[in-house]
């Protein structure tokens, strides 16, 4: 994506607006946006925060070429002087975000950006697409990674992905969930993640018969050995052939360090059963049996319910495009503008009949809140950036909407954690972006924070996300100003 000019990945709306900023106010009006979600997707406890290395890529890339501007002018929507401010346009703003594979919760800011009014408008539309996307991907791989209960996933989704990014990306956002490698050898190029694969019936069915695939499969990679045993009948000849193999490199001296079989299709809980009985009768116990054929959690969870003997999981399709919820609804919103005789930001706020599309409004950050005993996580605090916090005094949590339900914590009992963190300062970025298998082992300490009825699949426990008290009063006068007389 850093090769790549993305400047005109945008909608059309972006552009007019900043026409319109250009002529109608100060250009350099500082304003903030925040980009945040409603709801966790799949119903889940919570969504994996990732995407924030492409946002960088893109932001560092962010010009207009003269090919661009020879466009947009040939759209016949844009006057010269502003073509003409295009042509030395960059971004000069600031950006926080949360770090890629934190838990994230639904209405606290993801990425806040700090910026010229023009420069904050144009991200809008990539800055969503990437981090929604990616953001998605990392949560649905979370909840498979999840069923799996310790058991290796591997991402195998690419041919099933819309398009190439979303094959690359989807499978980087996989691996940053918990995913054991991907069978995408162009993410394990770019990203250094493991990669790993096994063979196609294709294989077995160009070979004049499937023992002779199978040996020939096993001379080739002894140490990552894992034969497909359903392209002909998985109990009566695939797996009594893997057998044959396995007996013969053991003969022979090979070490059967990684080896096993997978399966493609049938009933995999009876024929991985039937399998392990089979491997373990002729002392093969440590043999993996993969499973792969249009998995997901929820299958998955069934065929562990059902005894399944499966101990490794290819997943493809309902993860790479996370099928039964295929967005994440990812918004980016205006939360304040900087008055310049004050230096002050201006608070403000979006109004909806629908109660959950009223924003927060002001400077804000979040503060994560963890019990100093368990080290879970407590709860997440919106709050202004100005307010401050002491740990040894006590703090008062309570639901921005049914206001009643308040938690008083103690003095000394909980800790803090500032979750936003500077990515731009003046258009410059610094920030390192971790390796993928770093935020990988990062995102596995942040579900660790999490207690296990948040991380169920089915109704799980909503972590609260409160404002402060400042902030809600803040709202609230807000809201009552905006109420009308006919």
């Amino acid at each position: 994506m850093s090769e790549r000019n993305l400047t005109l990945l945008t909608d059309l709306y972006e552009l007019t607006m900043m026409q319109g900023y250009f002529h109608e106010k100060d250009a350099n009006e500082t304003v903030i946006f925040d980009a945040f979600y409603r709801s966790n997707p799949d119903g889940n406890g919570f969504a994996i925060a990732a995407g924030l290395e492409q946002v960088i890529e893109y932001i560092e890339n962010l010009h207009f070429e003269k090919e661009d501007i020879d466009y947009l002018r040939s759209v016949g929507l844009f006057g010269e002087d502003f073509l003409e401010y295009l042509a030395t346009f960059r971004f000069t703003g600031d950006i926080y975000s949360v770090p890629e594979g934190t838990v994230v919760f639904p209405r606290e800011p993801l990425v806040k950006v700090v910026a010229p009014i023009m420069q904050a408008q144009l991200v809008e539309t990539a800055l969503l697409n990437i981090i929604n996307h990616q953001s998605l991907i990392a949560t649905k791989a979370s909840r498979i990674v999840h069923a799996a209960a310790g058991d290796g996933v591997m991402e195998f989704g690419l041919r099933r992905a819309q398009g190439p990014d979303a094959g690359i990306y989807g499978a980087r956002a996989a691996m940053i969930a918990g995913c054991v490698g991907t069978s995408n050898v162009l993410c394990g190029q770019m990203f250094d993640v493991p990669v790993s694969g096994t063979h196609a019936h294709s294989w077995i069915m160009s070979f004049p018969d499937e023992l002779t695939a199978f040996r020939a499969y096993a001379k080739l990679y002894p140490n990552a050995c894992i034969l497909l045993v359903d392209t002909y009948d998985t109990l009566r000849s695939g797996i009594p052939h893997a057998i044959r193999v396995f007996k013969e490199m053991r003969e022979a001296g090979v070490p059967l360090t990684r080896y096993g079989i997978r399966l493609d299709s049938g009933d995999l809980a009876y024929l991985s059963k039937e399998a392990k009985k089979m491997l373990d009768a002729e002392g093969f116990t440590d043999a993996i049996i993969s499973a792969s054929n249009d998995l997901d959690e929820n299958l998955i969870v069934s065929l562990k319910n059902q005894g399944a003997a499966i101990n490794s999981w290819g997943v493809g399709t309902n993860l790479i495009t996370s099928k039964d919820c295929p967005s994440f609804g990812g918004v980016y919103k205006l939360a304040a503008i900087m008055d310049r005789k004050t230096g002050k930001f201006i608070p403000k706020i979006k109004l909806s009949e629908n109660a959950e599309k009223i924003t927060n409004p002001g400077d804000k950050t979040i503060r994560r809140i963890y019990s100093r005993e368990s080290h879970k996580l407590i709860a997440d605090l919106i709050c202004l950036t100005s307010e401050s916090f002491d740990e040894t005094k006590s703090l008062l949590l309570f639901d921005p909407v049914a206001t009643w339900k308040k938690t008083l914590l103690s003095p000394g009992t909980y800790t803090m954690r500032e979750l936003l963190v500077p990515v731009f300062k003046n258009g410059k970025c610094v920030y390192r972006s971790p390796k993928v298998m770093e935020i990988q082992a990062y995102c596995k300490k942040e579900l660790d924070t999490l207690w296990e009825e948040t991380k169920r699949l089915v109704n799980p426990h909503e972590v609260h996300v409160d404002l402060s008290n400042e902030l809600w009063h803040m709202k609230a006068q807000l809201l009552d100003s905006y109420h009308f007389n006919d």
